[in-house]
């Protein structure tokens, strides 16, 4: 596009809000925007004697090409711009890293025996949703301690009150056994309304709720209930006096931090759910001093929230935005009420905000003498295996199986210091019987560079394994024209502590130092490849555990199959079941022939 063109175009900007996307010469977004007004705000890119950051000034020298998108309001504005910088990721922009969905509880308090499960999207369903818990053990450790305070059913089969027996859940009393009939619906209920209460921070309420039943049961001399009732009052006491971090306020909050150290920025959001700390979120960006406080905060907000995640009655921020408004605006749609955005100056929400930058200026500062550690530790690799380039990109390999059974291997990937999940690959192996590690091996390695999939090209492979693995990796990238690509073994010698790097063509391995920097890095990628294989391996072996004849028959779900259990005890029973008694049972009649042709010749009939 010539200047002239660009030009043309700055002249008949829309004096309506929209997104702008500014593109290089071959079509590239560089940076996605929004506005109230278009015409003021893109012309300002533009206009001679700006005060222009480092960072802009660079971006303006790029832009050969631009287009807008009007919007009835800003708002609409908003929400588009998020989806356009998820979709083109620009470089110019901010992004975070992070894109996974966080884990929620969900307490559907509809049902007649409401359970908590957990869940990665909220919906408009009418049941409770709280979180969210970005580190697994917060919700680990936040379930951990219903389980253990509160006897509400963990089970997933159908609670009728028929059931003929109760599971051991109740023989530990971690459960009434509602299925059985031994707890009303209405008792029930009031274990539930203890656990919101629990999680939403009512912990007045509940501590008070408890005190009158554990009276009330002492009164009418059922000691063993008040006794029950002390304990859970124990445990809630002592749980959040450990969590509590303010008492001022049961109102949800997210508190962002923002910290700098040279040009390096933290941004923290602290996750305070009735006055509970459950948990944080940490963003790091190591080059980002030309960008302002201001639209890292936004970025952050914008990012985060467009994911299907609720937000909370209340988000505390370090810094002003211009557009807090339209923020609120936008958030409160998606939460369904009100959120207020507030930067406090004074009081204990200030205090909350102090907090978030005291964790957040710590977390910069680890995040430095990380970056520095694995400086250190991908030059010295470069070094010892006297590689091109630093490798910034190194993919894992490792096989597993039992005696040869259910044979896989993983591919992780590490990039750019951290390890990339999103990349990782998982493999069933095809054309290897029996215990082969080297030929599954070369057939896991053709696979991921034979293929068409569009991963971006690893600075060095890593196999775990010696000699013998590196060897079948290496004529697997043989095999699919990708021989230049840099490959190494990690193996220990049997009996030895040190690791051991095995190269190409020569025979002696380089001894690592056990204490080096390079040492520590290629041993984390080969742990997680290991770890990473392990559980798809382990995930396989139980599905193939649990499998059962009924699997394999068209018309027989996982529903109906655990309906069917249930009915009839075991596949034996249903075996003899008449084809009358399986025809009421809500099967039809072709079903029942192929099910009962099935488990004829699988299962033998109890005596």
């Amino acid at each position: 596009m010539t200047i002239d063109v660009l030009q043309s175009k700055l002249d008949h900007l829309p004096e309506q809000p929209g997104v702008y996307l500014f593109k290089d010469g071959q079509g590239e977004v560089l940076y996605v925007g929004k506005a109230s007004v278009l015409s003021n705000r893109v012309r300002s890119y533009f206009q001679k004697g700006t005060d222009h950051s480092p960072k802009n000034i660079v971006l303006v020298g790029k832009i050969v090409d631009l287009d807008t998108i009007v919007t009835r309001s800003e708002l609409e504005a908003l929400i588009l711009e998020n989806n356009l910088i998820k979709r083109h990721r620009p470089r110019f922009n901010i992004l975070l890293r992070d894109d996974k969905q966080y884990p929620y509880l969900r307490l559907p308090i509809k049902e007649d025996f409401p359970r908590l499960t957990v869940v990665r999207r909220v919906q408009k369903d009418g049941a409770l949703y709280y979180g969210p818990y970005p580190p697994a053990g917060a919700l680990r450790e936040t379930l951990k301690v219903i389980k253990k305070t509160f006897p509400l059913a963990t089970c997933t089969i159908a609670i009728d009150g028929k059931a003929d027996r109760a599971c051991i859940e109740f023989e530990i009393k971690r459960c009434m056994a509602p299925c059985t009939g031994n707890q009303s619906k209405e008792d029930y209920h009031r274990i539930v309304a203890q656990v919101r209460q629990f999680l939403e921070g009512r912990d007045h309420e509940l501590l008070d709720n408890l005190r009158a039943q554990m009276e009330q049961a002492a009164e009418r001399e059922e000691f063993e209930e008040a006794a029950r009732l002390r304990d859970r009052l124990f445990n809630i006491e002592r749980t959040l006096e450990k969590q509590r971090i303010t008492q001022t306020t049961t109102t949800d909050q997210d508190v962002i931090g923002l910290a700098r150290q040279g040009t390096a920025v933290d941004l923290q959001i602290l996750f305070v759910r009735g006055g509970l700390l459950i948990g944080r979120k940490d963003y790091f960006w190591p080059q980002s001093a030309d960008t302002s406080d201001e639209e890292l905060v936004r970025s952050a907000i914008e990012q985060f929230y467009s994911k299907d995640g609720q937000p909370p009655k209340e988000l505390l921020i370090p810094t002003d935005l211009d557009d807090a408004k339209v923020i609120e605006e936008w958030l409160s749609g998606k939460r369904g009420n009100t959120v207020c955005v507030v930067t406090p100056e004074r009081g204990v929400k200030h205090q909350l905000v102090l907090l978030a930058e005291e964790n957040v200026a710590a977390s910069v500062a680890n995040h430095l003498r990380d970056e520095e550690v694995g400086r250190q530790a991908v030059e010295e690799l470069k070094r010892l295996i006297r590689l091109d380039v630093v490798p910034t990109r190194i993919e894992g390999f490792d096989i597993s199986n039992t005696m040869g059974n259910q044979s896989v291997a993983s591919m992780v990937v590490w990039e750019d210091g951290q390890m990339k999940k999103a990349d990782y690959r998982r493999f069933t192996i095809k054309t290897v019987t029996g215990a082969n590690d080297f030929a599954s091996m070369q057939e896991v390695v053709t696979r991921r560079y034979g293929a068409s999939e569009h991963l971006a090209r690893p600075d060095l492979i890593l196999i775990d394994g010696g000699l013998g693995q590196l060897a079948a990796a290496m004529e697997g990238l043989k095999q699919v024209g990708q021989e230049d690509l840099p490959i190494i073994g990690l193996a220990k010698a049997r009996g030895e502590k040190e690791e051991r790097i095995f190269l190409p063509g020569r025979k002696n391995p380089i001894v690592l130092r056990a204490n080096s920097p390079a040492t520590h890095l290629v041993q984390r990628i080969r742990d997680e490849a290991h770890r990473f294989a392990i559980t798809f391996h382990r995930k396989l072996r139980s599905k193939a555990l649990m499998a059962s004849p009924l699997d394999q028959i068209n018309g027989i779900g996982e529903i109906t199959r655990t309906r069917l259990l249930k009915q009839y005890g075991s596949l034996a029973n249903i075996a003899v079941a008449t084809v009358d008694e399986l025809t009421a049972s809500g099967l039809d009649a072709k079903t029942v022939e192929a099910m009962r042709k099935a488990l004829a010749a699988t299962t033998p009939p109890d005596k």
